[in-house]
């Protein structure tokens, strides 16, 4: 058998382009876990302080090279934890979403949470991946 990925937006459940509701995997594939990437750069800096969409610009280059680890791409992508800090307006940072993401087909699944605190106090975002890749 192939391996085979099917997005599902199911009649009953809101329509959206910017995700989908339902992805099942079946077949031989790898399957690509990132944990939670933040404003983070290569030496160690915090990028975008006070600045979400500046966090999300960085967050999203991070999770290309942490994707590309894995033999992976954002095309492999399948669900999406995006943390935000309380009181940090989302919309910037899924305005770079939408950027990155362009035209391509089958948005993943993504689930948005708003939490307390992060683990560096100059993190307003945060975001992990998951991502299946066909077996070659």
């Amino acid at each position: 058998m192939a391996a085979h990925i099917e997005h599902l937006n199911p009649a009953g459940l809101h329509q959206n382009p910017a995700f989908s509701q339902v992805v099942v995997t079946q077949g031989p594939m790898r399957t690509v876990y990132v944990g939670g990437q933040n404003a983070v750069d290569a030496s160690g800096n915090v990028m975008g302080k006070g600045d979400i969409r500046a966090q999300a610009e960085q967050i999203f280059s991070n999770l290309e090279i942490a994707l590309a680890a894995g033999d992976a791409t954002l095309d492999n992508v399948i669900k999406w934890q995006i943390y935000v800090l309380q009181g940090q307006a989302p919309q910037p940072a899924f305005e770079v979403f939408q950027r990155v993401w362009g035209t391509r087909p089958n948005p993943p699944l993504i689930t948005l949470l708003f939490v307390s605190g992060l683990a560096h106090p100059d993190f307003l975002m945060e975001i992990e991946a998951v991502a299946v890749v066909p077996a070659a």
